[in-house]
């Protein structure tokens, strides 16, 4: 998670902490809300449902085409997707966070590797980072989760953002944003998005029990048949032991 300002040097940043409860601990930014999980035998695995929707994008890349693919992570959170991304899927990451603090808590905490030649965290403001020129064009798979200590909506959520984020992928590139779908600003966030990347390009999970709604935009509209992504997802949880194979019947895409 990450707030909206352009230095960590002028802000007062949240305090980090964190809670367990049995076989889980949960990352918090001095408030109630959950920021991010680990379960503390698989440390990891994925346990919040909405994170793994935002792996949606394994439905369209090939799986011979995963490893050492280059994933990049707006809000480490408690460091969940990128553990994943780096220990179980092997690809090349580059994760993006503000504060200082949570990063030591993922270090700490959260069983975050190091940096190596395959993992990097760049303290910095998402919003200023992802405009530099190294970035551009070299991410296959973004994941967007950028909410700050109240996980009232995104910090960053404009229309100039989301075409950024569009610069940053590759012809083949994918984004996966976490939103609130019961959220008044869903739609408003959903409307920016697909500004910025085309109504074509965009796909949409049906919100979560807890109201995560996962939002998906291509680089490169596709329409795979309804019988490719059925036969992707029951991959997916084959190898991942994620509910999956349900996926095709709460994610459709926004035009038809």
């Amino acid at each position: 998670m990450t707030r909206k300002k352009s230095s960590a040097a002028n802000i007062k940043l949240p305090e980090v902490n964190f809670s367990e409860d049995g076989a889980i601990r949960y990352l918090h930014l001095g408030t109630e809300w959950i920021q991010g999980s680990m379960f503390l035998d698989r440390p990891y695995d994925i346990e919040l449902e909405y994170v793994q929707r935002m792996f949606g994008w394994l439905l369209f890349m090939p799986p011979s085409e995963v490893k050492g693919a280059h994933a990049m992570q707006l809000g480490l959170g408690a460091g969940t997707i990128t553990k994943f991304c780096y220990k179980k899927l092997k690809m090349t990451c580059t994760a993006v966070e503000l504060n200082p603090g949570v990063l030591h808590a993922c270090r700490g905490w959260f069983r975050l590797p190091p940096d190596d030649a395959s993992l990097r965290v760049v303290l910095a403001d998402a919003s200023l980072e992802i405009q530099k020129p190294e970035w551009l064009g070299t991410v296959d798979a973004l994941q967007v989760d950028l909410y700050d200590d109240e996980a009232a909506a995104p910090v960053l959520d404009s229309l100039d953002f989301y075409r950024h984020c569009r610069e940053l992928l590759t012809p083949q590139g994918i984004m996966t944003v976490n939103l609130f779908g019961r959220s008044s600003s869903y739609a408003e966030s959903l409307a920016k998005i697909s500004a910025a990347f085309g109504e074509d390009a965009i796909w949409a999970f049906k919100p979560t029990r807890e109201g995560n709604a996962i939002v998906l935009a291509q680089r490169t509209p596709s329409r795979p048949s309804r019988e490719a992504l059925q036969q992707a997802a029951s991959a997916i949880e084959e190898k991942w032991g994620w509910p999956a194979a349900k996926w095709p019947q709460v994610f459709k895409p926004l035009t038809r």
